[in-house]
Formats: structure tokens, sequence, C-alpha cells
């Protein structure tokens, strides 16, 4: 489709000096740093990122709170493992012991029943 006018290369130069104009004008006319506004926004950006940092201070503390609580479960279970463990060597050591013990008396147990079996089997008339 061709387009309806045709410009020539001083309308467009024309045309783009006023919209470099244009772009001039609406930056000049922001208010500057020392306008009321500006600062009452600048205030009020201060008061969320403050009120953001200590909702964050809030938050770290109670990671670290809650990391140190878990940290102090650990240890307490550990802890417990440990006694736990020591316990059942120690409940182990005392059974070996006993059994230590009881060994020779089951020594002379089993060597006073065989001899009572061989002297049956004998009674019997058993080998000759």
């Amino acid at each position: 489709m061709r387009i309806q006018s045709q410009n020539g290369l001083s309308e467009r130069l024309e045309a783009q000096q006023k919209a470099k104009q244009a772009l001039l004008q609406k930056f000049k006319s922001r208010p500057g740093p020392d306008d009321p506004e500006f600062q009452k926004r600048q205030a009020e950006r201060r008061a969320i990122a403050d009120a953001r940092a200590a909702r964050e201070a809030e938050k770290e503390a109670a990671r670290r709170a809650e990391a140190e609580r878990l940290a102090a479960e650990e240890a307490i279970r550990k802890e417990e493992e440990r006694r736990l463990a020591e316990e059942a060597e120690l409940k182990r050591l005392e059974e070996e012991e006993a059994r230590a013990k009881a060994r020779p008396k089951q020594i002379y147990r089993e060597i006073a029943a065989y001899a009572e079996a061989r002297a049956k089997a004998a009674a019997k008339g058993g080998r000759r």
C-alpha cells in the first residue's frame, strides 16, 4: 500500500527536531531533588526499604535461632545415642563375663553328664 502523503527530507528532519524538543521538554518538566513531592516519595521509599531491612533481619534472627535449636537437639540426640551405646556395651561385657565365669561350671556339668551316661551304658552292658 502506498503512503498517501509523501514527506520530503526537510519535513522529516523538522518532525525529528520536534520529537527531540518534546522529549527534552518532558525531561525538563520533571520535578528536581529539591521538589517537596520528590522528597516525599524518596522518604516513602526509604521507609519501605527500612521496613524491608527490619523484616529481613527478623527472618535471619529466626533462622539462626531455629538452626541453634536444631543443633542443640542434635547434640542431645547424639549424647543420648552415645549413652545408650555405652550402656549396651557395658551390658554386653557383663553378660560376656558372666558366661566366662559360668563356662567352667558348664564344662564340669557336661563332663559329669557324660560320665553318668557312660556309667549307665556300662551298667546296661554297653560296649564290651
